[in-house]
């Protein structure tokens, strides 16, 4: 990374709108959150975008079963997306893009037209499996014993028998391969990065990039061809420079695109689209690669089945906020799930963690200190300038996002073993100077700790920075036990 730019760009993939917001979408807002509020920190001008992918013959199909508009049913799902930045303390600057917008429509056209007049795209007849869960075709190996796809398994896959548009994806194995030499780095985690690897090893093939408008009619009209619509991978993974006003602001795009750092946050089943197929689109249109791609694993439910809107297993994040708050829903996401690996939730997970490290943990240490503040301190002792967050900010630099949450309650836990090995409580009553002495350090602790909340928790942060600097103790609980 050059040190002298400060501008940095970050993505959540956009989730498609065919239902409510489930919890694997929170986690991976969550997170890109944490990312743009620690870049923030250290100075950097940053972007941070999320949106809804609103294209595509699933959509279609729940408009239709529905008996209502599509438009309207994309703009009814559409809202509870948005009302995630307030549900969950999003950054309050988060870009919104909807893939419905019309210069989102004008940029993925753009894009295609480039790929065409560089000589990427063309057109043939063919035959393939699809399925609409993945919105991906599917080769025989990717269907299990039952001819279904592994991943939407209750999905009855779709024949198609048609001339469409492809794009000559089997042409960038060299350029991708290249790529990632180059940039060891590119997929977060390296056993991501490899997995991709080997997958442009085995050979790629083109791609199909539109439907026939008489059989699938939502999507964005191809250029110079009224009879196609563009498949909608093609069209939704525009969103992530038409966000930056991509084609025509310039100035934009360049500060945080093509001199900044674009990082992209997405689940393991998106490795192919955002590490191989968008890079290679990139290639074709003569723009410059994204920086990063981050994947994360599955949210899993009981018996590790993954948690998916097609399974019907999926928790909904807004039950959870109203019950316990949207602090609590971040720590669990960020502290108790793996940063890369596929990790469980369960509400007896979640209760358990809530008491044990908020209400039991932070909570509790909190209100413990500042009520020894109120009591024996007049005002709350000098808090330096600065502290030293250097090994903390090394989780955050290489996206794992639970050690440095660990890390935070690791200096909670001996925050906690010093209250009980030097008991203040007692010394302040025999030795006041000592005593005082020994509860100011305590607050000058607790307040490095909401600092280092603030990427994490920043509700938390805010409300335990200014109960330190009035030397308060809490009127209520910062977190209510759950028995």
């Amino acid at each position: 990374m050059n040190p002298n730019n400060k501008s940095f760009y970050i993505t959540t993939t956009l989730p498609y709108v065919n239902a409510d917001p489930h919890i694997g979408f929170a986690m991976e807002i969550i997170r890109a959150d944490v990312i743009a509020r620690y870049k923030k920190l250290q100075g950097y001008d940053v972007f941070f975008n999320t949106g809804t992918d609103e294209h595509g013959l699933k959509l279609l199909q729940g408009a239709e079963k529905e008996g209502i508009a599509v438009q309207t049913y994309v703009d009814r799902h559409a809202e509870a997306f948005k009302s995630l930045k307030d549900l969950l303390h999003i950054s309050n600057d988060v870009h919104f893009i909807r893939t419905t917008d019309e210069h989102h429509v004008a940029s993925a056209q753009e894009l295609w037209k480039l790929c065409s007049k560089n000589g990427y795209i063309y057109k043939k007849q063919y035959q393939t499996k699809y399925c609409v869960g993945c919105e991906l075709e599917k080769t025989d190996s990717e269907l299990n014993e039952e001819g279904q796809c592994s991943m939407h398994p209750n999905n009855k896959l779709e024949l198609i028998d048609e001339e469409n548009y492809f794009f000559k994806f089997s042409v960038f194995q060299k350029p991708l391969l290249d790529f990632y030499a180059k940039n060891s780095t590119f997929v977060v985690p390296d056993f991501r990065y490899h997995e991709i690897k080997s997958f442009v090893e085995r050979g790629l093939e083109d791609f199909s990039i539109s439907r026939l408008k008489s059989k699938m009619s939502w999507g964005v009209p191809v250029p110079d061809d009224t009879d196609h619509v563009m498949y909608v991978w093609f069209d939704a993974l525009v969103n992530y420079i038409s966000t930056l006003g991509w084609p025509e602001d310039v100035d934009n795009f360049n500060k945080f695109w093509v001199h900044g750092t674009p990082v992209q946050y997405a689940g393991k089943d998106n490795l192919r689209q955002q590490s191989a197929m968008w890079q290679a689109m990139l290639m074709a249109a003569d723009l410059p690669n994204a920086h990063q791609i981050i994947i994360n694993g599955f949210i899993t439910g009981d018996g590790g089945v993954k948690m998916s809107k097609s399974i019907g297993n999926v928790v909904n994040p807004v039950d959870i906020v109203n019950e316990y708050g949207a602090e609590a829903l971040r720590y669990f996401l960020l502290r108790e799930l793996s940063s890369f690996e596929d990790s469980p939730f369960t509400m007896e997970r979640f209760k358990e963690a809530y008491n044990s490290g908020l209400a039991n943990g932070l909570g509790n240490l909190a209100s413990r200190i500042l009520t020894l503040s109120e009591k024996y301190l007049q005002t709350c002792p000098e808090i330096p300038e600065k502290s030293d967050f250097t090994e903390y900010f090394k989780f955050y630099d290489n996206f794992d996002i639970k050690g440095a949450t660990d890390y935070v309650w690791g200096e909670i836990g001996e925050l906690d073993k010093f209250i009980q090995e030097t008991e203040p409580f007692k010394v302040v009553k025999v030795d006041e100077q000592k005593g005082k002495e020994l509860i100011s350090n305590m607050v000058v602790r607790l307040y490095k700790i909401a600092r280092m909340l603030n990427p994490i928790m920043p509700e938390t942060n805010v409300t335990l920075k200014k109960l330190i600097k009035e030397n308060k103790k809490p009127e209520k609980p910062l977190f209510l036990r759950k028995d």
